[in-house]
């Protein structure tokens, strides 16, 4: 065997263990940790319906249960190194496996004739399934610093022009818990450049695999780029195949997630069905409904902490404890938002005389240290208290627990036609961008975060979200 074919055995072998090092890092967390919810979930069942006198048949039950759970989330896909790690769909995975194992489990009782407490499945399947969501919630919190820290990176090569190059690089620099890196380019000119944002250009497109080899790469991401065709892609993706290197293709889609998209093939042809998003209906009604049922008890229950905070806004300065101002809603409706007041009484009249000032890089108006915002303001804004007056807009129905930003009529005045697309639903208290860096994201950043979630919505993207915005309040940064 020649020295070549030495080294290139060596090299295939290295890049099977990359490529599975983090998936084993992850399953093998999420497997035993399934195992172990699924265990509390039908002890705490048993213990709560029956006490110490559980009987040989629920001892049995109780012991193929957390087997059962293991299976159901096999099936249901949530053991699938394409789904676990990022995104919503592995939550959506675990929460199928909770539901379609209560319904395997009613139906099998009915037909064998089984006497199963009802109230015994109906408290260890729930608990296990929202110990499995926690659980997995954990384990990526977990992979995710180690990403941070620079492990479980996976090395791509990017292929496309070099804006698209620069985009991903950028992107994926950014937020490294999407688990890749790109160490190399190939671009379509690549005489026009020696690198592509700090990642080196290899040569052109006819040079990936070549490119693969040199950089060590794990993963090839072709962007979109007319010149890659179809048979330039396949003959790719034979050598790549080789390998054992994957192959991402972009579809040239802007923040399409996959729920939305299906592989359809149709003469010969791979073809992309992209399904419009979810702006009306019966899912809608039930997000309004939920809004409103969440935004009355939690008003309720913070009921002393606002009166108390209005109180305290009143005594510091005698002014009014709240702020109204005009926003603009969904479908382009205006209506009066609450917040509480965090600057001083006559703020909108000196607003003139910042505007040069802003920290903006966009049509929003924002400073970083504005002298109009007072020092209890300023501590209401770190961990946005002032906000929550904004449950009231939620009950009656002008903004969502979950949307874009609440814009101001001037802002929307200076909307670009691709910008109004934010305007399709309902603002929101939080959102993307309460999760994704709050007052210290640029105007295009927020502007590509409305549109995502306005494209992307889903019931368990808002769970996701309203998640997510409890640990940024808690880390308090990004606000002013």
């Amino acid at each position: 065997m020649s020295g070549f074919a030495v080294a290139r055995d060596r090299y295939d072998s290295q890049i099977a263990r990359r490529v599975s090092g983090w998936e084993r890092y992850y399953l093998r967390r999420a497997a035993p940790a399934d195992f172990a919810c699924a265990i509390i979930g039908v002890f705490a069942a048993a213990q709560l319906r029956f006490g110490n006198n559980v009987t040989g048949t629920y001892i049995a039950v109780s012991l193929a249960l957390p087997v059962l759970w293991i299976a159901a989330v096999w099936l249901a896909g949530g053991y699938d190194v394409r789904f676990i790690g990022i995104g919503s769909d592995e939550y959506r995975k675990i929460l199928n496996a909770g539901v379609g194992l209560t319904a395997a489990i009613a139906v099998f009782s009915y037909a064998i004739n089984l006497e199963l407490s009802r109230s015994y499945v109906l408290i260890a399947l729930p608990t296990t399934t929202l110990l499995g969501l926690i659980a997995r919630y954990t384990i990526r919190k977990q992979l995710v610093r180690q990403r941070a820290a620079g492990r479980y990176l996976l090395s791509v090569v990017a292929v496309g022009h070099e804006a698209a190059v620069a985009d991903v690089v950028k992107e994926l620099g950014r937020d490294r818990y999407h688990g890749l890196t790109v160490v190399g380019a190939c671009v379509a000119h690549p005489s026009e450049c020696d690198d592509v944002v700090g990642a080196p250009v290899y040569g052109g497109l006819d040079d990936v695999t070549a490119a693969v080899r040199a950089f060590g790469a794990d993963t090839v991401a072709v962007l979109a780029c007319p010149e890659m065709d179809g048979v330039r892609l396949r003959s790719l993706a034979w050598d790549l195949e080789k390998t054992g290197t994957d192959l991402y293709v972009s579809p040239a889609l802007l923040d399409v997630a996959g729920p939305r998209t299906t592989v359809r093939p149709t003469a010969g042809l791979t073809l992309l069905h992209v399904d419009h998003p979810q702006l009306s209906g019966v899912r809608l009604l039930l997000k309004g409904l939920f809004d409103r049922c969440m935004a009355a008890v939690t008003l309720i229950l913070l009921t002393p902490l606002l009166a108390a905070v209005g109180v305290a806004i009143r005594l510091s300065d005698g002014g009014p404890a709240l702020f109204t101002q005009t926003r603009v809603g969904k479908d382009g409706r205006v209506f009066k938002i609450y917040k509480f007041r965090t600057m001083i009484v006559d703020a909108e009249q000196r607003k003139a005389q910042l505007l040069a000032s802003s920290d903006s890089d966009g049509i929003l108006f924002k400073l970083r240290k504005d002298p109009r915002v007072t020092a209890m303001g300023a501590h209401l804004r770190r961990w946005s208290i002032d906000e929550l007056p904004q449950l009231v807009n939620v009950f009656l129905g002008d903004m969502s627990l979950v949307g874009p930003r609440p814009a101001v009529p001037e802002e929307v005045a200076e909307y670009a036609d691709h910008v109004r697309r934010r305007l399709a639903v309902k603002p929101g208290l939080t959102g993307l961008w309460q999760v994704n860096g709050r007052s210290d994201l640029s105007w295009d950043e927020s502007v590509r975060l409305d549109l995502r979630y306005v494209e992307n919505w889903s019931f368990v993207l808002d769970l996701q979200i309203l998640w997510k915005t409890s640990w940024a309040l808690l880390r308090g940064t990004g606000a002013y």
